[in-house]
């Protein structure tokens, strides 16, 4: 890849779909992502935030290939996806991994949870039987479990394990941009620690790219490079992170900045002001906006 090349580069995405209308009506076409357009650079992590329904999932889903592209464009390396047939290629899905809220949906409770990785790789036609369990034995150990772990069912490991599983099954493809949609949103304030400090040691040990999905400003603060923020389907703000949280340009960020929350006991106070100064100048922008 040349290094002025972004590995992502996602330039004015539209997503549209098909909805049924009420009774006697017809179908009709609803715009969920427009004019949406972002980088990422190698091993760099981006994080996309906006409310439930402000389309962060659906843009997600389209670099994924699991939401169709209505409009613009969604390169990969330079490789739109949109050109790569209704089938997905194999190598696209070893280059673009996903990890979810919800690791146990997507882990079948009848199976030990190492066959999650040895079937990845089989799938990919990687290595023989006794590679595929080396490798996935190497990737549990990057995610601090053990080999121990491997031969666990889901009900026996808990949300922080199960995540690591998942992270897990994730990068033994040695993929080269992990899609994080609210990752970490389901766990406990102490495993999300755990979990994005883990993520941020993998990046740093092998380059990986991260769009980090999110509602919570304080995990983009904690991990993003770079942040955008959507409302109603269109980015209204990006940039780096400290300074979109730090400085915020556009009223709806900082409305979003005046209704997070921080548990954090240092600094509580301060940040109380903040915020209630935060909430009033966004209430003041939108009555504006409104007028």
């Amino acid at each position: 890849m040349n290094d002025s090349q972004p590995l992502l580069d996602v330039r004015d995405l539209r997503v549209d779909y098909d909805v049924a209308g009420a009774a006697g009506w017809r179908r009709r076409t609803l715009t969920v992502v427009q004019g949406v357009s972002f980088t990422i650079a190698a091993g760099e992590t981006y994080g996309l935030v906006g409310e439930s329904g402000s389309g962060k999932s659906t843009t997600g889903r389209a670099i994924l290939r699991l939401a169709d592209v209505s409009g613009g464009q969604v390169l990969v390396d330079g490789r739109d996806v949109a050109a790569l047939g209704r089938r997905t290629p194999l190598s696209y899905r070893r280059d673009v991994q996903a990890v979810y809220q919800d690791p146990a949906a997507s882990l079948n409770p009848r199976h030990r949870v190492g066959r999650a990785l040895t079937e990845t790789l089989a799938r990919h036609g990687l290595g023989d039987r006794d590679e595929r369990r080396r490798r996935a034995a190497e990737a549990f150990e990057q995610v601090g479990l053990t080999t121990g772990h491997l031969a666990r069912y889901p009900s026996q490991l808990s949300g922080g394990q199960l995540q690591r599983v998942a992270i897990a099954r994730a990068l033994v493809l040695g993929p080269r941009l992990v899609v994080c949609d609210e990752a970490v949103s389901a766990l406990d304030l102490s495993t999300q620690a755990q979990i994005l400090t883990l993520l941020t040691d993998l990046q740093a040990a092998s380059g990986v790219s991260y769009l980090f999905i999110t509602h919570d400003l304080g995990v983009v603060r904690h991990v993003a490079h770079r942040v955008g923020v959507l409302r109603g389907g269109e980015l209204v703000e990006q940039g780096e992170t400290r300074q979109v949280l730090d400085r915020p340009r556009h009223e709806y960020t900082r409305a979003l900045l005046a209704a997070s929350p921080s548990s954090h006991p240092d600094g509580r106070e301060e940040r109380r002001a903040e915020r209630a100064a935060r909430r009033s100048a966004a209430a003041q922008d939108l009555s504006q906006e409104a007028a």
